[in-house]
């Protein structure tokens, strides 16, 4: 018997002594329990399980069991009635979840660089504002039309480059949590254990 056979059977014996909650809080585990497959999608979505949309109610609540989780290899384990479980079904499952996973992930990401390129380049330009003011100001002399593009030009950098870096760096931190929760959940090992 292989690795992941023995610690099957071990759970297995542990739903039967009681033990498997404190064992459960021990491990690196997200587990839960499931009255029907049905529960981890959404009640208004009618199509298969390999296209389904995932529930809120489930995605929130596996956001918040993940938080207390170490950023390393994370266990999603479902536990279903033994009579209703379907193992055709839950490879379509467990494909879908990390398709759903995955995809969120790219997209965090890619929303994110975006986002980071965007304020740079805000910043850039704020920077460029400024260094046409200081230009102005030293190409033209004193004159009363240099005095007004300065006036313009320099509190527009300075609000640039405020509004830019802040847009870059802030939204990064904003977005963290829910990054690395879908980065926890695509290396997750997904299964089912049945009671």
């Amino acid at each position: 018997m292989d690795k992941k056979e023995t610690i099957k059977e071990e759970l297995k014996a542990e739903f039967e002594s009681g033990k498997i909650k404190e064992r459960l809080l021990s491990m690196s585990e997200i587990a839960l329990w499931l009255d029907t497959y049905n529960d981890i999608f959404s009640d208004f979505d009618p199509r298969p399980f390999d296209q389904r949309s995932l529930s809120v109610d489930f995605l929130d609540e596996i956001k918040r069991a993940s938080r207390d989780k170490a950023s390393g290899q994370i266990e999603l384990r479902f536990i279903i009635p033994k009579n209703l479980r379907k193992i055709d079904e839950e490879s379509k499952i467990k494909r879908r979840l990390k398709d759903h996973f995955k995809r969120h992930s790219d997209l965090l990401k890619h929303e994110t660089k975006k986002t980071n390129r965007t304020g740079i380049s805000i910043a850039g330009l704020g920077f460029l504002f400024m260094f046409i003011g200081v230009f102005f100001h030293y190409l033209l002399g004193e004159r009363i039309m240099t005095d007004i593009l300065v006036t313009l030009f320099e509190p527009l950098g300075w609000f640039m480059m405020f509004y830019g870096f802040d847009t870059a760096f802030y939204s990064f931190r904003q977005k963290k949590p829910e990054t690395n929760f879908y980065e926890k959940m695509v290396k997750a090992e997904i299964s089912f254990i049945s009671y």
